[in-house]
């Protein structure tokens, strides 16, 4: 079984030469400054959230921001959001596309919704993680609920154990696509209400409560917890996407 490393600082600032790396996985890790250099191979992937990326000495992270919004354009609606009409354009546009998804996942067999494509969560888990984010930035930290957590909710892999059994989640919990949807759903209803009745005052209101925990001591402004909520929804439609067109083509 191939070595696991989590939590660890063991790799900073270290380096890595002349060595067998082919099959190495980095997840949710802190990368900043990270250079792979003079190496080779095939299929090489990267993933994730970087301020700017160079390959082979070319900056690619506006032609990939470019092409990411070409072929995604909510990502754009979400990222760019400002005022009320924006936040409920982009909601608008982040209901469509799940609408006509869920509609496309259905008509998959129902056990290709719970596989896992290449170690990425499943459709379930992917409503599951969205369920949890809507009930930490807009019941918890936005609207101040008296129990905003939902069980079936799905945190980050980055939340300790402990931290999301405090918040009332059971993670080895294994729903039906429509147990999920039945709770995840009502809270995109919430989701509507509230944007549907977005002033630029309710936006730039100071909320009383911290997504979660977990979360660190500061500042949460209105129009920063709904755009985490919009910022996840296209950018996870987005990998839900992808990985059903894998699931189709093995159905």
């Amino acid at each position: 079984m191939a070595a696991e490393f989590v939590q660890s600082d063991q790799f900073r600032g270290g380096r890595i030469h002349l060595s067998e790396l082919a099959g190495l996985e980095i997840r949710d890790c802190e990368v900043s400054g990270l250079k792979i250099v003079d190496c080779y191979g095939s299929d090489v992937y990267i993933g994730g959230d970087f301020e700017r990326l160079v390959v082979n000495d070319v900056d690619v992270t506006a032609y990939v921001e470019a092409e990411l919004d070409r072929q995604h354009p909510t990502r754009a609606l979400a990222r760019d959001a400002a005022s009320p009409d924006d936040y409920r354009a982009a909601w608008d546009a982040v209901e469509r596309l799940w609408e006509a998804t869920l509609e496309r996942a259905r008509l998959l067999p129902e056990a290709k919704l719970y596989e896992q494509v290449q170690g990425e969560w499943s459709f379930v888990e992917t409503h599951r993680h969205l369920m949890f984010a809507s009930d930490a930035w807009l019941g918890n930290a936005v609207l101040e609920e008296d129990a905003p957590y939902h069980p079936f909710g799905f945190p980050a892999g980055g939340m300790p154990p402990e931290e999301a059994a405090k918040l009332g989640l059971t993670l080895e919990a294994t729903p039906t696509l429509d147990e999920v949807l039945t709770p995840r759903l009502a809270r995109m209803t919430v989701m509507r209400r509230v944007v549907d009745g977005l002033t630029e005052a309710e936006l730039d209101r100071v909320c009383g409560r911290k997504p979660a925990d977990p979360y660190p001591d500061q500042e949460y402004v209105v129009r920063r917890c709904l755009k985490v909520i919009l910022k996840e929804e296209a950018e996870h439609h987005r990998y839900a996407v992808r990985d059903l067109a894998t699931l189709e083509a093995n159905a």
